[in-house]
């Protein structure tokens, strides 16, 4: 066998198609497949965001195409999405950039996502790609979980400080003495013979903090970096930390995610957003609907709410003091749905270690809970390839 030669072509052509460089039975094509028939059943949602004259943007399908590969991939930032789509075809197959079509500025990218992707355009393209001819029939419209997670803000505990405007800062050990110092410890220095030189009153961005012995809580502190951050815990024994609570409302058949929506975080955020999210998705439904959920929910307003809206509550009992009595439990639906709505952690798992949604790197609810809901959207995309070929 003769040996070949390493010597680079220098070719200026290449007359192999881009979508003949994509495997045939790559997952991607099943996802492309349903994400470009939802976005079209979009387009009357597009023209009406635009204005008909002015200078063109980014078209909002290559947009939305674009995030989601951010997503699925694990892209941290739109300026790493950026250089991967110069050089990576399968990115640019995808999002629907030709070979030698040019890329977008980073900072243009953002600023149209930015005026794209609300919570509101968010939503529809979850419901247009759960309303997908193909997608719809694995769905069940009867049985539900809904659980909720914490999701860590982009501000650290260094900003969370007091409201009060007027309040004096900690004392820095490297500052000058305060006035009640004594003579004896600071004598009073001699008059210079020149001006000394001005010293800036700069202090480091990341001083060492002692938190030791201070009481902080969200009714006397908040976070400079990110106001709608709240210090919140979500269980006894682990640390509180700035966070938001990412909601999320499943259906119990292929356990594909139906609602989501994220909120501030408080001891009632969870079940508040449940009655929302089963409500936005059955509105006025006379259905007996069930409902999956953790003993967190588990609370005689909640229970009550659900069965006023025609919701069987399958919610895990407490073991004391529970609102959810043999009348419930008695049923084998209670204990498929106790089984089923565990499924949920799954979505929220994948979102925290494909998605990026472990720490966020967006500030202010709004813009988080769009991309929380479009990561959702993105994590039941993942899955199709599967669910259809079975």
């Amino acid at each position: 066998m003769m040996r070949g030669t390493d010597e680079a072509s220098g070719l200026l052509f290449s007359y192999v198609d881009l979508e003949e460089r994509i495997p045939v039975r790559h997952p991607l094509r099943k996802i492309r497949q349903v994400v470009n028939d939802a976005l079209a059943s979009l387009d009357a949602e597009f023209e009406a965001l635009y204005a008909d004259f002015g200078r063109p943007s980014i078209p909002p399908e290559r947009l939305i195409r674009a995030s989601l590969i951010q997503i699925l991939f694990s892209v941290r930032s739109e300026r790493q999405l950026m250089e991967q789509m110069q050089y990576n075809l399968l990115f640019r197959w995808f999002v629907g950039l030709g070979i030698d079509d040019p890329v977008w500025v980073p900072t243009v990218f953002t600023k149209n996502r930015d005026r794209l992707l609300t919570t509101e355009m968010s939503r529809k393209v979850m419901a247009a790609i759960l309303a997908h001819r193909e997608v719809a029939p694995l769905l069940s419209d009867e049985h539900f979980s809904v659980d909720g997670t914490l999701v860590k803000a982009w501000a650290s505990m260094k900003s969370f400080q007091p409201k009060a405007a007027d309040t004096p800062p900690d004392d820095d050990p490297g500052s000058p003495p305060g006035p009640d110092a004594t003579a004896e410890d600071h004598p009073e220095p001699t008059e210079p013979e020149t001006d000394a030189m001005p010293r800036p009153s700069r202090q480091n961005r990341n001083a060492e903090v002692d938190f030791r012995g201070e009481k902080r809580s969200n009714v006397t502190h908040a976070s400079t970096t990110d106001p709608d951050a709240r210090l919140y815990k979500k269980s006894p024994g682990t640390g509180a930390m700035l966070c938001f609570i990412g909601h999320a409302l499943m259906e119990n058949r292929s356990g594909l995610i139906v609602q989501g929506d994220l909120t501030r975080a408080d001891g009632h955020a969870e079940r508040r957003a449940a009655l929302d999210m089963i409500h936005r998705h059955s509105p006025g439904s006379t259905r007996q609907l069930t409902l999956g959920a953790d003993k967190g929910f588990d609370a005689a307003g909640f229970v009550a709410d659900l069965r006023q809206a025609c919701v069987t509550p399958h919610v895990a009992q407490k073991s004391r003091y529970s609102a959810i009595d043999g009348r419930t439990t008695r049923h084998e639906g209670y204990a498929l749905s106790i089984k089923h709505r565990k499924r949920i952690e799954e979505a929220f798992g994948w979102a925290k270690t494909v998605g990026g949604m472990a720490r966020t790197v967006y500030r202010g609810v709004e813009r988080v809970r769009s991309r929380f809901i479009l990561i959702m959207a993105a994590n039941n995309l993942a899955r199709l390839p599967r669910l259809l070929a079975a």
